[in-house]
């Protein structure tokens, strides 16, 4: 799931998965991180799904997939669009 809050020349977007679907940790990387795993770790929030904020610049589009252990990579089916991977607009 995606949350996005707007600001004048930011979004800042929540990534967010449940607690352990899937197992072992997991990041977000994408075309903001330059695909680099670990960036971007979701870390546990106390209401049981695990999380992690990027203040994206606004008005952009982007791409990103999730990267689980065992080299595991998934796409985000609430994004905006796939093109073998995720997208979304700020």
């Amino acid at each position: 799931m995606l949350e996005q809050q707007r600001r004048k020349d930011r979004t800042e977007v929540t990534f967010v998965l449940p607690a352990d679907t899937p197992p072992g940790p997991v990041s977000v990387v994408g075309d903001f991180n330059e695909w680099k795993p670990g960036t971007h770790e979701l870390t546990l929030r106390p209401d049981g799904t695990r999380a992690v904020t990027v203040t994206l610049p606004a008005k952009a589009s982007h791409s990103f997939r999730y990267l689980a252990a065992g080299d595991y990579w998934f796409n985000d089916d609430s994004a905006e669009g796939h093109d073998g991977n995720s997208r979304l607009t700020t």
